[in-house]
């Protein structure tokens, strides 16, 4: 009832009426119970009410039970209040069991100091030091490398007349080792007989670590020989000790012999075997078989390696010497195992080498497995690099699988991965699959990140908007193209003007044309000239005009003469008569004929004023015009009121003809 409800008064009342009287086996069996659970703290939290509320007394075995249940579970100063506050008030004395528990637990705690300070208060508290308390304060303080401490300690300990056992030996043992003191771990080796203490199995074993640890293998050996002499069967520590050792010295062959050795001896297999040996195997492309069999042999015996990147590892490896298969055969494996979660980095090795070994639906195979498991979306998983995930997403998009491909990217991005090869296979895919708002959608999602983007991914989405006939958001994608800095093709440009003119969209196409001419591209200005021509056609005057002028400003003189014909011919004599007036203004070279055309044309709408501007501006540039339509405009002047425009037109030609009399012929044919 305590462990499933929270504690409130309503559940303690509930305690009272199922126990009106707590005795000392109630209260020992609950803090037994919630230690079990991992619940120190509903122990401690139970304790409390029992002795505060419910009239308990707590009995030395009451905290002999409590203070080590917390400082197992880190709850250091709770127990030390227990200890040194509670006992003291109901008058009951610490035994030293209780006191080294909580000794070491400082150690394991990485607190050494208040490990040190509890030993040293042990007599304050009426306790006899022992080697059980002398070994727990050893232990505590060589876990953080204090051997002169420990040196110090253990001579008191011989000066007190505390007798070490075999556990306080092959504690110093273990600890100088950790420290890599090797001269006092074989010094306390040589004490123990001295001592009249019998070194162990796990002594030697202690030892062998130590010089293991230390790096010194010919010692390890001599250790690990000598100690059948000494009466004593090496276990799988021994052995497990040794296979470690020698892999990370890079022997591994001496490591397979003593692993082979194990299984003659029928010594067990343990994960920690496994464990030694596999990083070594994994590592040697010569040792793929051997590794493999090591793998299918964890996977008999159901033993689940600590370190699992050993499966990660050897795939690498059976990847690099072309083994795919087998490759394969293990990452299967590595399924079976329990509280394994495949590395998505083994997927990556597995997809980036099938890749490159032509076996790209096998690949595919490996994606779906990683996308059906969802590895890639827990948050502690590993960060794929580039050259993992590119080669299959380039296959699925360049094969109508584009969804998939963009599935398993959009995975990468919530890891942060900001791919461009990637986005851009994901825009020409959808591109090439008519999904052409998935490739926006993706474009949008580049331009948002910063990523930078290929010419042929635009290019390729505006040739699928050009083809399902939708010239708007083809332009709309050849602006995206030109923001991100890349300049289209010429034919490109022309393809979208083309698009636009035959959809109706003159002046949009316009825009177009302006931006390929202030690009600098002249090239099969065609289509340039007919979007200019539609541009007057329909009114758009001083646009058309302006285009024109930038034509001309970029070295691309449009066809003048051809264009006022054409407007004439279809009856758009003021917009004729405003671009004749702006190749005047500006000296362009028109033939004076075309000139003569717009004038008839004027005339045959009975226009007055802009022919008359006309030809003042012609005359002026020493032009010949029709005297007979001289005449009759200024005709038509007098009858509209302009008798003084139809004097200086007069002027103007009786000097221009004496002009034209005295230079001859020849200077009016050049003018």
């Amino acid at each position: 009832m305590i462990r499933r409800r929270k504690w409130t008064t309503r559940m303690e009342n509930s305690v009272r009426l199922l126990c009106p009287a707590l005795s000392a086996p109630v209260v020992h069996g609950v803090i037994s119970a919630a230690a079990a659970a991992d619940r120190a703290d509903l122990a401690l939290q139970f304790f409390r009410f029992a002795y505060r509320r419910a009239g308990f007394r707590p009995e030395p075995a009451t905290f002999a039970l409590l203070v080590p249940v917390l400082a197992a579970k880190g709850m250091l100063n709770h127990a030390r209040c227990i200890l040194l506050e509670t006992m003291p008030s109901f008058s009951v004395a610490p035994d030293e069991a209780t006191v080294a528990a909580l000794v070491a637990a400082y150690g394991r705690a990485g607190i050494p100091q208040e490990a040190v300070k509890l030993f040293r208060l042990m007599p304050d508290l009426g306790i006899t030091r022992t080697a059980l308390s002398y070994n727990a304060v050893l232990k505590a303080i060589l876990c953080r490398g204090r051997e002169a401490m420990a040196r110090r300690i253990y001579n008191a300990m011989i000066a007190d007349g505390v007798a070490p056992t075999l556990s306080t030996y092959n504690t110093l043992i273990w600890g100088f080792g950790l420290c890599k003191k090797m001269e006092s771990a074989v010094r306390v080796f040589g004490d123990m007989k001295g001592h009249g203490v019998t070194p162990d199995v796990t002594t030697y074993n202690t030892l062998l670590n130590a010089w293991v640890r230390k790096g010194d293998l010919e010692s390890a050996r001599k250790v690990f020989d000598e100690m059948p002499g000494a009466g004593f069967e090496r276990n799988s520590i021994s052995y497990n000790v040794m296979i470690k050792g020698y892999v990370e010295a890079r022997k591994v062959e001496e490591a397979v012999v003593l692993f082979t050795e194990m299984g003659e001896k029928g010594l067990r297999l343990s994960e920690k075997t496994f464990a030694a040996l596999m990083p070594g195997l994994c590592d040697d492309e010569g040792k793929a078989a051997e590794a493999r069999k090591a793998v299918a042999d964890m996977a008999e015996r159901r033993l689940t390696p600590k370190d699992k990147s050993v499966f990660l590892r050897l795939v690498s490896t059976l990847c690099k010497a072309g083994d795919l298969d087998g490759a394969l055969e293990v990452h299967k494996k590595s399924g079976q195992f329990k509280h394994v979660l495949v590395d998505p980095r083994q997927y990556g090795v597995l997809m980036e080498s099938l890749c490159a070994g032509g076996k790209c639906d096998g690949a595919v195979q490996v994606l779906d497995e990683l996308l059906e498991k969802g590895t890639l979306l827990s948050p502690k998983s590993p960060v794929m690099e580039a050259p993992a995930y590119n080669p299959v997403i380039e296959y699925l998009c360049d094969n109508g699988n584009t969804n998939k491909a963009e599935t398993f990217f959009r995975q990468l991005m919530k890891k942060g991965v900001d791919d461009k090869s990637a986005f851009n296979s994901l825009i020409r895919g959808h591109a090439k699959e008519g999904a052409l708002e998935a490739a926006k959608e993706i474009l949008a999602i580049m331009t948002r990140r910063g990523v930078p983007t290929d010419p042929h991914s635009h290019a390729l989405l505006i040739d699928s908007f050009l083809k399902k006939n939708e010239p708007a958001d083809a332009k709309t994608a050849l602006d995206s193209m030109m923001e991100h800095g890349h300049l289209p093709r010429p034919a490109l440009f022309q393809s979208v003007m083309a698009a636009l003119f035959n959809d109706g969209r003159v002046q949009t196409a316009s825009r177009v044309m302006k931006s390929m001419i202030e690009k600098g591209i002249t090239e099969n200005m065609d289509m340039a000239h007919k979007i200019v021509e539609a541009l007057f056609m329909r009114g758009h005057v001083e646009e058309a005009i302006g285009r024109v002028n930038l034509m001309v400003e970029n070295g691309c003189m449009p066809d003048l003469d051809k264009l006022l014909a054409a407007l004439c011919e279809k009856d758009k004599v003021m917009e004729a008569q405003k671009l004749a007036d702006f190749a005047l203004d500006r000296d362009f070279e028109v033939s004076f004929s075309t000139y003569d055309r717009v004038l008839e044309a004027l005339y045959t709408e009975e226009k007055t004023l802009p022919p008359y501007s006309m030809l003042c501006k012609i005359k002026h540039k020493g032009g010949v015009v029709d005297q007979k339509g001289c005449d009759a405009l200024m005709d038509s002047l007098k009858a509209g009121g302009y008798s003084k425009q139809a004097d200086i037109l007069s002027r103007i030609l009786v000097e221009n003809g004496s002009s034209i009399s005295k230079r001859g012929k020849k200077s009016a044919m050049g003018a």
